[in-house]
């Protein structure tokens, strides 16, 4: 599994022909408590950079971008539920929605976790 950041601190990780995409440690930090996820619906197309999913908090709302083009596949039904998921577990259990890529040199384009790791320090 190969995992790619993107500047708006969305995680996405490449299992075979599925994507997972989420919010990083760091997103969920600056939000603070997660209080409602609205997540896309299967069958969604997404453009990279456009919206996919949104955030609110009890400091702020905040968009969720799609770090690629593709097609969701699936949206995280229990970030409905239990919200606080995408604090406790921002890169398991609270994953956002699963998609396709429908261009993996999109995906290749990102940062990797060193990457990453030097853009939040430089934040």
């Amino acid at each position: 599994m190969t995992i790619r950041f993107t500047k708006d601190h969305e995680w996405i990780s490449l299992d075979g022909d599925v994507a997972t995409v989420g919010i990083t440690d760091y997103a969920q930090s600056a939000l603070g408590d997660v209080v409602f996820v609205e997540v896309p619906d299967a069958g969604k197309a997404l453009t990279q950079g456009s919206e996919a999913a949104v955030v609110e908090s009890v400091k702020a709302a905040s968009e969720i971008y799609a770090p690629v083009d593709g097609t969701v596949v699936e949206g995280n039904a229990a970030l409905a539920d239990e919200p606080a998921l995408a604090n406790t577990d921002p890169q398991g259990a609270g994953w956002f929605f699963k998609m396709t890529i429908a261009n993996q040199a999109q995906f290749d384009a990102l940062m990797d976790q060193d990457a990453y790791n030097t853009f939040i320090q430089g934040l």
